[in-house]
This record gives structure tokens, sequence and C-alpha cells, in this order.
């Protein structure tokens, strides 16, 4: 039996922290799931260890007493074939105590013993063990023997009874406006099954959305195996850009322009929002081009928190107009002359 060095499986250093622990998993995990490699015996197999690592190195119980037992391998393996060699082997009489073990030494340290929960990967792979032997040899069976001979998960007299499978996980890519992204929505999607018919399903979009979210609908993916669920349907979205709007996280961006007058004297500007709302904004006089007013509360809404939103941010630019009159230029001709007398006393360098 080979010492199964976990970290190296997920890629993490014997330092990493849970976050960076989940990050590494969920990585690993997309890319070698069997769904996205049917048939691919090698990946089946690098998807087992790397949720074998995972099961324990994000546990913090687990993951302190596999750690105690990585510089011990060897130590901890001797004494479990005395034990065998006396007749108290997991197949002969009572398991290896692993309490027993790690109060030697290490300062007497003990831990709790605790089952592993194996049904989500048999459900995946069926009647085997999803986990190897070193997992099983340091952290017990699927469960104890308990009345009638019965063992949890499905073990009767030493054989497991296979659990009819799930259903596998779907997904359907959509495109929503920025609007839609906006306020939410409900969508129909069409989803293609196994024999090549297709059904409609109204999907609600919840506002805040990005491109990348993942909505899911449970219980809609592929069909299970007789009194097994169904897999869920992840509606993958994609928002289409917005002329008017550039989103950053949950920050709105946009350009309005007012006639040059009110950047000068002051005014009222009309901001648009992605709904369709328009907003007042006030103008102070003397505003310079390019200005950037934020409109409070105003952005996109923050996805699962709704009532919370990010800002709308309005940069201000004055609007000249293509022609003018007779009047205008008159007017301008002597703003311009009044401006040129203001600095004649000027001292030029």
């Amino acid at each position: 039996m080979e010492f199964q060095d976990y970290y190296a499986v997920l890629g993490v250093p014997k330092t990493a922290t849970q976050k960076e622990i989940r990050t590494a998993y969920r990585k690993l995990a997309r890319k070698h799931h069997p769904d996205v490699n049917p048939g691919n015996k090698e990946a089946e197999d690098r998807f087992k260890q790397i949720n074998e690592a995972y099961e324990v190195l994000s546990d913090a119980d687990k993951r302190k007493k596999y750690d105690e037992v990585g510089s011990r391998w060897r130590e901890y393996e001797q004494a479990q074939r005395t034990r065998q060699a006396a007749g108290q082997s997991a197949g002969g009489g009572q398991p290896f105590n692993w309490s027993d073990f790690a109060g030697q030494g290490q300062g007497g340290s003990r831990y709790e013993y605790r089952t592993v929960d194996q049904d989500d990967l048999r459900d995946m792979f069926g009647d085997e063990s999803p986990f190897s032997d070193f997992f099983e040899s340091l952290f017990g069976q699927a469960g104890e023997t308990g009345a009638g001979g019965a063992r949890a998960g499905g073990r009767r007299g030493g054989t497991r009874q296979a659990r009819p499978r799930a259903g596998a996980d779907l997904e359907q890519p959509v495109d929503v406006s920025l609007a839609d992204a906006y306020r939410g929505t409900s969508l129909q999607v069409e989803i293609r099954q196994a024999d090549g018919k297709t059904r409609r399903l109204e999907v609600k979009i919840p506002p805040g959305v990005r491109t990348g979210s993942r909505v899911r609908v449970r219980g809609q993916g592929g069909p299970g195996q007789a009194g097994a669920p169904g897999g869920d349907l992840y509606i993958v979205v994609s928002v289409r850009p917005d002329p008017r709007f550039e989103r950053r996280g949950d920050d709105l961006f946009t350009e309005i322009k007012v006639p040059l007058q009110t950047l000068l004297l002051g005014g009222e500007a009309r901001v648009p929002t992605p709904d369709g709302r328009i907003l007042a904004l006030s103008i102070p006089a003397g505003t310079p081009d390019g200005r950037v007013f934020r409109l409070r509360g105003q952005g996109m809404p923050r996805l699962g928190s709704p009532s919370a939103r990010g800002d709308l941010h309005a940069a201000v630019h004055a609007q000249l107009p293509e022609r003018l009159t007779k009047r205008q230029r008159e007017l301008i001709e002597e703003f311009a002359r009044a401006g040129a007398e203001s600095t004649d006393g000027a001292v030029r360098a």
C-alpha cells in the first residue's frame, strides 16, 4: 500500500489555506469530471484521486490525522501489520483503531474517529469503492455493520447493493441583454433530451447576473435511473454589450451630452438607466467638460442581494451646435471679445 500525497494531487503546498484547497479542487474537478471526459478511464481515475484528496484536506480533523501519519507512515503501516498478525484486521476482527496509534508520541494527541460518506462518488462510479486502500485503511470503511447485517451505503452480508445512478447535470448557454441583467427576467429555454425530443422550460434569471454566471435549476437535468433523482440544469449566462453603458463589477459608466450653456450656467441633465428610466442630474454652474457624477445605488444589483446595488457614473460632455444662427454668432463673438478685454491687463511671459 502506497502513501498518498494528497497535497501533490491537488497541486497545493502543505501550508495551503482552505480557500486555496477549494479553488484547486474546483479547477481540477471541472477538468477531469467524467461528464467532460466520457469513456476516459485515466480521467475517471484522476477524478477519484482529486475527490479523495479533497475529502481529506477540506476536513480539519481528517487533515490533522493525515498530516501526522504522513511523517509516521512506515510506523503506522507496521502497527497495522502487527494487529493483522494478531487476527485483529478489518477482515477478521476489529478495524485498526487510529486513536491507539495517534495517542503514542506527539504529545499524546487523540482524534475523534469519523466515518466517510461515499454516496456521491458511488452514485457516479457504481458499486466500485470510490476511495483507495490507503484512504480506507486510515479513515475506516463506509460504515459499521448495523442491525440485520446491513452496512451503511447498502452493503448487506458483505455484498453491496448497487444504487440507482442519479441523472447527469446539463448546461444550457443563454444570452441576455444588459437591461435583462439589470432587472432580472424569465426565459424560455429548449432542452434536447437523450431520445432526440425537446422540452421547453421557463427559467428565471435573477437580477445582477454577469457573463459566466451559472443559474441552477434543480432536477431539470438528465433523468436518473429508476428511483434516482434527475440531475440539475445549469443555465450559463452571457450578457450582451450595451453601447450606452460600460459595466465594471456592479458599477455602470455612461456618457451624456448637455448644451454648452448648461455647463457654463448650470441646469439639469437627463441620465438614462438600462431599464428605461430617466434620472434627473443637477449640473452646477461652471462644470468642466468631462466631469463624472456618481449616482449612488443606480448601478447593477448585486447578484443574490438585489436590494444592494452598485453606482451609476455619468461623464458630462458639452454638445456643440452644428450650425449657429446669426444671433448666436454675434453673442459668441461678443463673449469672446469680453474675454479678451478681461485679459488685456495681464502680464504676459
